[in-house]
């Protein structure tokens, strides 16, 4: 089973390569969304924040400290599966590549520059907080919200943000196909990193895409790591309420805004 999946990855991403656009933007008509990929995906500009963000992922990596995780996303039941996992392990296997939480940065700086007031931000998948991080420190007036499954691993992430200062996230712990349906008010963007299933990825976006304003974006992870998280993408945007998509490999971004034409981009990060 092991080698299936990682036979689908390689070939995943040898098509994305040899289908993707290294673009800066040309072919894409809406002029916002050619500057989002031209000043945003390709901004090769190092932040402020973006080297202690990294320094904390590297001690999580060097960290053998075991924790009691509470898995439910293979668990099969609403009380989950606890099982021992060290934090380097989890940092290894779960923290999302650097160049990815950067770009998430650079969205949210995007969105907060065109919409000119503090956005509202959900992560359903906290994991140890290093994407959280990055989609924090962009703009302290922001809101982050963020779900995450293990208690354990979310102190973990509260000793990450408290490290790097970070004082606008809000958090809550426990099974997240029962948290997020407390979440009702509008949000600007929706980072989806939890249960990498068909079922729940479907779910978990059919319950934001009616939350989402009108320039927010659900971007959702690890689009091509399984052939069901790739059915879930493809079905996704094609959804009537999505009316342009970009697929950068790693993440996949869906645009509700009206005003857009329905396109499809493959676009290199």
């Amino acid at each position: 089973m092991a080698k299936s999946g990682d036979f689908h990855r390689v070939w995943a991403f040898i098509r994305h390569f040899f289908t993707s656009w290294n673009t800066t933007g040309e072919g894409i008509h809406s002029p916002y969304l050619f500057e989002l990929v031209r000043f945003i995906l390709r901004d090769e500009n190092t932040y402020y924040c973006f080297a202690d963000i990294e320094r904390r992922r590297e001690m999580l990596l060097a960290c053998d400290d075991e924790l009691d995780v509470v898995d439910y996303g293979s668990a099969g039941s609403p009380e989950g599966k606890h099982i021992t996992r060290s934090v380097s392990e989890i940092a290894q296997t779960h923290l999302e590549r650097a160049k990815v939480g950067q770009a998430l940065f650079r969205l949210v700086n995007w969105l907060g520059m065109h919409e000119q007031r503090p956005l509202e931000i959900l992560e359903l998948g906290t994991s140890l907080g290093i994407t959280t991080s990055y989609l924090a420190a962009a703009d302290s007036r922001n809101k982050v919200t963020t779900l995450e499954g293990s208690e354990a691993v979310l102190k973990v992430a509260q000793g990450v943000w408290k490290t790097l200062k970070l004082e606008n996230i809000s958090w809550e712990a426990g099974n997240i196909d029962t948290t997020l349906l407390n979440r009702a008010h509008a949000l600007d963007l929706a980072y989806v990193d939890a249960n990498h299933t068909y079922e729940a990825t479907m779910r978990y976006v059919q319950y934001l895409l009616p939350l989402m304003t009108t320039k927010g974006v659900i971007v959702l992870d690890d689009i091509h790591y399984t052939e069901e998280m790739e059915r879930a993408w493809k079905e996704l945007k094609n959804d009537p309420r999505v009316t342009t998509s970009m697929d950068l490999y790693h993440v996949g971004i869906l645009f509700v805004d009206p005003h857009y034409l329905k396109r499809h981009y493959i676009i290199r990060l």
